[in-house]
């Protein structure tokens, strides 16, 4: 086992690292984004209309948290798996969901302002990075069934 840890340790290294700067972006996310929902959605917002908005620089503060959080997250599955095929992969899935998703929260913000769970729950997508949870032990499963 040490053996391992000596032969990944640049592994590790990228992964921690990679941790570090996720838990960086939320922890100044007020300083670094502009997102009135941060607010809202800390209180009982079921029964409360949406807040006023900007809509160009809410979705520029978005796309930008999005970008920031998938970079990290490609840098994180390339030093893991160091598969091009696997990071281009991610690459388009990352951008099928970024047109899926700021697609979604703007029909929702526009059109249906009464649906603040479903709100809630696209911006969660857009603003965590959720999908590299999903990817990384997808990823080692597939190579482990591969080697079989």
């Amino acid at each position: 086992m040490l053996n391992n840890l000596r032969e990944n340790k640049f592994k590790i290294f990228i992964a921690l690292v990679v941790v570090i700067c996720f838990a960086l972006i939320r922890a100044f996310e007020k300083q670094l984004f502009y997102d009135p929902f941060l607010s809202f959605f800390k209180n009982d917002f079921h029964n409360l209309p949406y807040p006023q908005v900007e809509i160009s620089k809410l979705f520029f503060g978005l796309f930008f948290r999005y970008l920031l959080n998938s970079v990290l997250s490609l840098i994180l599955i390339y030093a893991l798996f160091q598969d091009r095929d696997i990071l281009k992969f991610s690459l388009f899935i990352y951008i099928l969901f970024l047109i899926v998703l700021l697609g979604m929260f703007y029909i929702i913000l526009e059109c249906f302002p009464d649906a603040g769970w479903l709100l809630f729950y696209v911006r969660r997508f857009i603003i965590q990075p959720i999908l590299v949870l999903l990817f990384i032990p997808g990823f080692y499963y597939q190579l482990q069934n591969s080697k079989k």
